[in-house]
């Protein structure tokens, strides 16, 4: 407001000046002395301003977690003032997620650090056993030798399981989309698990549709995610079916596996996608399983756009479903 009443007060007395002297010499110096006193305010709010945006930024630079409302302007800058509230807001929410990403990486370390530890440490007492004498006792070594292999298999399947969900993570997986028949890919994913369903003696089959459906999907990591359904059923299935079935629709195509398994508790639904979860840790151990299935088949699904569900009863089954287009 000063720099606005030395204006109208220069021109008032320049007025008054020229009325009273008659002069225009002293009227245009008053004028000057009251544009220079003009132009001294104007400085003085600006650096006056600009020492209350230097303070506001030090504020945020010391101490990035301050109140938003401790950082006030002058009410004649205000749009600078929601501007650097803006910036304290996503500086805010970038530290969160860097935070975020510190817990996930750490945990993710300890996960994989303790996930190789137990095969590698199985492999390595079946191995000491068998050096130490047992290899000569026929009645173990062929047993600990399964053993081993056994260990061996899970530690390669978690190896190839890291790499997968290391690329799908990092953005380095590549998809390759094209149109395939959908009832021909899942009658090949029967054949090939129905010898280990009947060695359980589970029912597994696929329940399609009577016309021929093109689907449009990466078919490589589309028989992966599925793959690791299936797997996933018939490994917590004791007893009834396991099932593939394809429902089409008017642009899409839905793909559901159920099972009559163990179920999942209401409580663990939400968690089962996350990396290394596992609902029955001993028991997922014991059937081979990486805690990264549910994972990887989350971002594949991911990539094609779509979404899977799951709905479970504990004792009484499992059903994950997503779509893919046509």
């Amino acid at each position: 407001m000063k720099p606005l009443v030395f204006v109208v007060s220069a021109f008032l007395f320049s007025i008054l000046s020229l009325t009273l002297t008659g002069s225009v010499t002293i009227s245009f110096i008053i004028f000057l002395f009251f544009a220079f006193l003009t132009l001294f305010e104007l400085l003085k709010l600006r650096r006056a301003e600009i020492n209350e945006i230097i303070s506001a930024v030090r504020q945020i630079r010391i101490d990035p977690a301050i109140p938003e409302e401790k950082l006030k302007l002058n009410p004649d800058i205000k749009p600078l003032e929601d501007e650097i509230r803006l910036m304290h807001k996503r500086i805010n929410e970038d530290i969160g997620y860097l935070r975020k990403l510190e817990k996930v990486r750490t945990e993710f370390l300890g996960n994989v650090s303790h996930e190789l530890k137990t095969p590698i440490f199985a492999i390595q007492g079946y191995v000491e056993t068998l050096i130490n004498g047992a290899i000569n006792d026929p009645k173990v070594n062929k047993y600990f030798l399964e053993k081993a292999l056994h260990h061996t298999n899970n530690l390669n399947n978690l190896v190839s399981d890291l790499i997968d969900i290391s690329m799908i993570e990092s953005g380095e997986m590549r998809m390759s989309f094209r149109y395939f028949d959908a009832n021909e890919f899942f009658a090949g994913i029967i054949s090939e698990y129905k010898n280990f369903a009947e060695e359980k003696n589970l029912k597994l089959e696929y329940r399609g549709t009577e016309k021929a459906v093109q689907i449009f999907a990466d078919k490589a990591r589309l028989k992966q995610a599925v793959n690791n359904l299936v797997m996933n059923a018939l490994k917590y299935t004791e007893k009834g079916e396991v099932v593939i079935s394809l429902v089409d629709n008017r642009k899409s195509a839905q793909i559901s596996v159920s099972d009559t398994g163990v179920g999942i508790p209401s409580a663990d639904l939400e968690r089962i996608f996350e990396r290394f979860y596992r609902v029955d840790k001993d028991r997922s151990r014991e059937v081979g399983g990486t805690g990264l299935g549910l994972a990887i088949v989350k971002h594949i699904v991911e990539a094609h756009g779509s979404k899977i569900t799951v709905r479970s009863m504990q004792g009484e089954g499992s059903v994950f479903s997503f779509s893919v287009k046509k």
